[in-house]
Formats: structure tokens, sequence, C-alpha cells
């Protein structure tokens, strides 16, 4: 009887449909089945973000390229007035383009050097109570909306130009730099800091045992371990700086002028890309809105080939 048995359970195993085999054989079906359903919905979110890149693209390239077509490439684009509800209407972004370029290069002049050293500190060489409130007051600034920077700007920092350099009104292309490199700091310092934090203990154990002191070991063997992280976050708030718009409308003016730095231009009031479009958008109409569509085209084409640049050095530096 008991050899029957026995036979009677090898034959089940041998055509796999004993109960535990059965079992396993439903678990794997069912992870298999969840696997291709997730695999499915991720996809779908891939090709969902891709789509809306695709659609921003293709719509601002269709709004604005009429305009250009119209005004001329080189009128529009290096034209150095823009007087768009004139009698004799005349749509230059130069100004535009430069104020862009300066106050996104003095921000990160400002804000980089700052951020970094203070990422290192945190990281590296504040005590736990100190990093607690630093890190606090990171993640506070990174919170506060774009109004409020630019409010505190307007009631701070603007007088406080007036006042230091005896000018007439203290909106300027200096007074956006200095609200901007200070909106940048708590994506520099975040991300530099998990950077840093995320170095192997033991490198910096090694490096210390051969000698170094702490401050040759943070900049010596940290620094250039995090410098992926590091240069990452240069990228984001660069980013930041240049798509800043509420801030800077509030504090830089919001007059088309030339901001010419051999002759005081720091000191003028000017505008820049994104204040161009988010200040006449509301009453425009015609030529002067699909102007407008074309300003919007020029800034993202502007980020793109930004981000790029940056992305091409950090992968170079990362190959080293």
């Amino acid at each position: 009887m008991q050899s029957l048995r026995t036979e009677s359970q090898k034959a089940e195993q041998a055509k796999g449909t004993s109960p535990k085999a059965a079992s396993s054989k439903g678990t794997k079906s069912k992870g298999k089945g969840f696997e291709a359903v997730m695999h499915g919905v991720f996809l779908a979110c891939g090709l969902l973000t891709i789509g809306f890149v695709l659609l921003i693209t293709v719509y601002l390239v269709v709004s604005g390229i009429p305009a250009i077509h119209r005004i001329g490439f080189f009128k529009f684009m290096f034209g150095t007035k823009w007087a768009s509800t004139a009698a004799e209407p005349s749509f230059g972004i130069l100004p535009f383009i430069l104020t862009s370029i300066y106050g996104t290069a003095g921000a990160m002049l400002l804000g980089i050097p700052l951020g970094f050293f203070t990422a290192v500190y945190i990281s590296k060489f504040a005590p736990k109570a100190v990093r607690n409130v630093l890190m606090g007051a990171v993640e506070l600034l990174a919170g506060i909306p774009s109004v409020v920077y630019g409010l505190v700007g307007m009631l701070v920092i603007v007088p406080g130009i007036r006042t230091v350099f005896g000018l007439p009104d203290g909106a300027s292309l200096l007074a956006a730099i200095i609200v901007l490199s200070i909106m940048v700091l708590p994506s520099i310092v975040k991300v530099s800091v998990n950077a840093l934090d995320a170095v192997p203990r033991e490198y910096e154990d090694a490096s210390l045992a051969l000698g170094a002191n702490e401050v040759e070991t943070a900049f010596r063997v940290a620094v250039p371990a995090a410098r992926s992280g590091i240069a990452a976050s240069v990228v984001m708030g660069v980013g930041r700086a240049i798509g800043e718009a509420m801030a800077v409308m509030m504090v830089s003016g919001n007059v088309a002028n030339m901001p010419l730095l051999s002759k005081g231009g720091l000191f003028e009031s000017v505008r820049f890309l994104t204040t161009a479009v988010a200040s006449e958008m509301a009453y425009s109409a015609g030529l002067q809105r699909q102007a407008l569509f074309s300003i919007a085209l020029v800034l993202y084409l502007f980020i793109l080939l930004v981000n790029a640049i940056l992305n091409s050095i950090l992968k170079k530096g990362g190959g080293k």
C-alpha cells in the first residue's frame, strides 16, 4: 500500500501536478502579470512625458515662426528697440536676450561660490545642531514663493541700491542679479550636500590616515568625488535663474533698455525674456501677440542650448 502511494506521488511530481508546484507556478504567473502591467504603466508615463515636451515644442514653433517671418529674423533677433504698442511698432529683442544672459551669469557668479562653500560646510564641518538649522533654512528658502522674493527685493534691495549708489531708482539689473543669486541657493546647496554626503567615508579616512587635514580632505577628496552631483546642482540653478519671471519683474524695473555694462547698464532698469512675455501677454493682439510667442520660442531654445552645453561639460567631467 505504501509503495503504491510512493509511486503515485512520484507520478504527480513528474507531471508537475503536486499542490506545492501548482501554487508556485500560480505565484510566478501572477508575478509576471503584475510586472508586465507595471512595465506598461511606466512606459505610458514615459511616453506621456515625451508627448508633453513634443506638444510644447510644436506649439511654440507653430505660434512663434510666423512673427519672425513677418518681422525678419535679423530685425527680430538683433534689433535694439522694442516698442510693440507704438504707431510704428518695433520688435527687436536683443536687449531682452542680453539682459537674460547678464542676469543669469551674474546670479551664478554670486550664487555658485556661496552655495558651494555652504554645502561643503554643512556636509563636512558643521556640528549636527548647526547642520539641522542650516538645512532647515535652505529648505525654507526653497519653499518661499517667487512673489515673496520679489516683494522683499522691492522693500530691501532696491532701496538699498538707490541709497548706496546715489541713484534715482534702485530697480535695476543689479537688483535682479542679487535676487536671482538668492533664489538659486537652495538648488545648489541641497543637491551639493546630498552629493557630498554620498562620498564613501573610507575615502576620507584614507586621506586623513595619510596625513591630510580635514580641509585638504574635503576639497581634494570629497569634492572631486562628488563633482558630478555638484555640477548637476549648477545646472538646476541655471535653469531656475533663466526661467524666473515674477521676482525679476518686480525688482528690475521692467523697461526695455539695452544693458550696456560699460555705460552703467548694471544700474539701469531692464527687462528679461521671461518678463517681456509675462508683462504684455494680457493685452496683446495681432502681430504683438505673435511676437511674444516668438520670444517664448527663443527662450525655450535658449534654455535647451544652455542645458545641452552644461550637460556636455558634465559628461566630460564625469568621464575623467
